[in-house]
């Protein structure tokens, strides 16, 4: 059970922390990386389509010059003035230069920049010396073996040029068997047409990433908005409209644990309306929702920043309020519940509070820590606890946790954690109470009674164990070992010659869920070998409030099998007289109550006197336990009571001790 509750525990953290640590920026990383693919993508392709139109104008350029650097070198050759003369009329700027550098020849203005430097085509091996034209250097060698392109620039140019577009480009040629040098302006010409596809391919490439920017902001815009929509609807609550538990859980968390609210203490507080299942039931379920969502209304008012109020389940509220000190808290507390009861004039609502503190958290030097391990779920389980133990009473109450409640939850931790052992090691021990005739002060029987008797935290009463068995289910194991112990005990007086009397056993309402519960019984007792008329099933008068067909079909058996069946504690509840017209019982205990405080007195006795009187007509036997002085025995014994349990004749006790009294009733009776 505690497994899979730790579990549960797991998988609800898991799915805080994937809601916590889910957001738009997986979705925008990704669209941005594919942007930033796309652009990588497009420039490649642009500077491929780019470099194939300069190359292609770069080799037109290139024979061009070439032709007249030959015609240059065949003038020169042959001293052919009329040559000379043709090429001085073509459009064609160059320089004529030496292996020292001396300028041999030269035509036209001298714009060559720099030193040059090798380029490479991407169609070919050879290589070529470029310089940049100082003038217009749209195109120049970018010192890595290829051509730059300065676009910017170009298309400013172009765009205040309407005709063909010539863009210089210096070009070096040996000539004279490498001699001489040869060094031309090359003019990489551009139609109207070339600039108008290089302009369009870079302006359709800049609208695809322009449009493809716009559809993901607007992608990352959706998904942040879906986000917050997933987000809270996680978070809200239908009922009241407003936040649910697992707002409250994440948030609080982070709230506890912020570097910015280091500073406060919490009051983690769980608030209950008590009467919500009866106002329902008077009203309707709709009108009861609407009343928590006024209160959450009601409660979310009253709130100051970072403080919190979430809908945590059917009628409890979650609140984080900031704690000065614990006078302080409880007033602000009572002033809630005060603006709760204002909520409707025609009602009087009852709230019920528990709180627990999470107070700053400082080093030996007195510095405010983080309280990075925090949890708001355990704090506000606390509160619980103490809540809880108001429940007991429909009034309205507050109740802080302290050190008090801290002590009981720390037992029943130890109990949760011993009691397995406890079983297996016999650590459980029974004592028995005897019941008396009040007439005869004969002994007629016992109620057997489990105590802890544990090597590490000593002798431990009932009391301290049973509501920790009842609530976490163990007491089907305890009531299986008490039938099982006593039926042994049983076995063994009976063959030792002891004149045994029935003892009870108490078997709790859990069990109950159980078809076969009869059967069980039979068999633990079958195996101890004792009779089954020494043993009385005895069951709490609270236990005949669950399924009370399944209730008289196991009495009926248990009958069958010869067990007496006796109803505790009558009187306790507020449905006796119903229970005994329909359970077919043996005994009827009175509870003790009958005999104490405001019960006690002429009202009182006239009560039980009746309830004997009627027991009688249903030919069931009585029993007045918690019995502690004579004239509430001379009373019973009067009413014809037929047995008496409490201190006045004994005391729960061992084993040894109760074999003591039936020896000794068993000489008192022969004398």
């Amino acid at each position: 059970m505690a497994s899979a509750k730790k579990d549960r525990n797991k998988e609800r953290v898991k799915l805080y922390k994937k809601v916590r640590n889910t957001s738009t920026w997986g979705s925008t990383v990704f669209y941005l990386i594919m942007i930033l693919l796309f652009v990588v993508t497009m420039v490649f392709l642009a500077g491929f389509v780019l470099e194939y139109i300069f190359e292609t104008k770069f080799a037109q350029g290139y024979r061009e010059l070439k032709h007249t650097a030959e015609l240059y070198e065949l003038a020169d050759k042959e001293k052919d003035k009329s040559l000379m003369e043709h090429i001085e009329t073509e459009n064609t700027d160059f320089i004529v230069r030496d292996k020292t550098g001396k300028v041999l020849y030269r035509k036209g203005e001298d714009t060559c920049k720099g030193e040059g430097s090798d380029i490479k085509l991407s169609n070919g091996e050879e290589t070529y010396k470029v310089y940049e034209d100082s003038k217009l250097g749209f195109i120049y060698p970018d010192g890595d073996g290829g051509l730059g392109f300065k676009i910017k620039d170009f298309i400013k140019w172009v765009s205040d040029h309407e005709e063909n577009i010539r863009v210089p480009l210096w070009i070096s040629i040996d000539i004279r068997s490498g001699e001489q040098t040869f060094i031309g302006k090359a003019q990489l010409t551009f139609d109207r047409r070339d600039t108008i596809l290089v302009i369009e391919f870079l302006s359709g490439v800049a609208g695809i990433v322009f449009v493809i920017g716009v559809i993901t902001i607007i992608r990352i815009i959706k998904s942040a908005v879906n986000y917050k929509r997933v987000v809270r609807l996680f978070y809200y609550d239908p009922v009241t409209k407003g936040h649910n538990w697992m707002w409250y859980v994440r948030y609080g968390d982070e709230r506890l644990r912020s570097s910015f609210t280091k500073k406060y203490s919490f009051a983690v507080v769980n608030l209950v309306f008590r009467n919500y299942r009866t106002y329902c039931l008077c009203h309707s379920l709709s009108e009861g929702e609407e009343l928590l969502a006024r209160i959450d209304k009601a409660l979310s008012k009253e709130l100051k920043k970072p403080e919190m109020c979430a809908h945590a389940t059917t009628s409890n509220f979650a609140l984080l309020l900031r704690y000065d000190d614990r006078q302080k808290l409880t007033e602000r507390l009572e002033g809630l519940v005060k603006k709760l009861h204002e909520i409707d004039s025609e009602h009087k609502f009852d709230f019920q509070i528990g709180a627990d503190i999470v107070p700053v958290y400082r080093n030996e030097g007195g510095r405010i820590l983080r309280r990075k391990d925090v949890s708001i779920e355990n704090v506000y389980n606390n509160a619980c606890s103490a809540r809880a133990e108001l429940a007991e009473t429909e009034e309205t109450g507050i109740r802080i946790f302290d050190n008090a409640l801290l002590e009981e939850q720390r037992w029943r931790d130890i109990v949760h954690e011993h009691q397995w052992n406890a079983l297996k090691n016999r650590e459980f021990v029974v004592y028995y109470q005897p019941k008396y005739d009040p007439r005869t002060n004969a002994l007629k029987g016992a109620e057997a009674l489990v105590r802890w008797d544990s090597p590490e935290y000593g002798f431990v009463t009932p009391g301290r164990i049973i509501p920790i068995f009842e609530k976490n289910g163990f007491i089907t194991q305890i009531d299986h070992y008490m039938i099982q112990h006593v039926a042994h005990d049983q076995k063994a007086w009976l063959d030792g010659g002891y004149d045994c009397v029935p003892v009870s056993v108490n078997v709790s309402r859990a069990h109950f869920s159980e078809n076969d519960l009869a059967q069980q019984i039979r068999d633990i007792v079958d195996r101890e070998q004792c009779p089954h008329e020494l043993i009385e099933i005895e069951l709490t008068e609270s236990a005949f409030f669950d399924d009370k067909k399944a209730m008289i079909e196991t009495i009926k058996k248990l009958k069958e099998y010869g067990f007496a069946v006796s109803m505790d504690d009558f009187g306790a509840g507020y449905s006796s007289l119903n229970s005994l017209k329909d359970m077919p019982l043996d005994v009827l205990k009175l509870d003790a109550e009958f005999f104490r405080g405001d019960n006690a007195g002429e009202r009182g006795e006239i009560v039980v006197s009746e309830a004997i009187k009627l027991a009688k007509s249903l030919e069931m036997r009585t029993v007045a336990e918690g019995i502690e002085e004579k004239e509430q025995v001379d009373f019973l014994a009067q009413q014809g009571c037929d047995m008496i349990q409490g201190y006045y004749f004994a005391k729960p006790m061992p084993k040894n001790e109760y074999e003591e009294k039936m020896q000794r009733s068993k000489i008192a009776e022969n004398n």
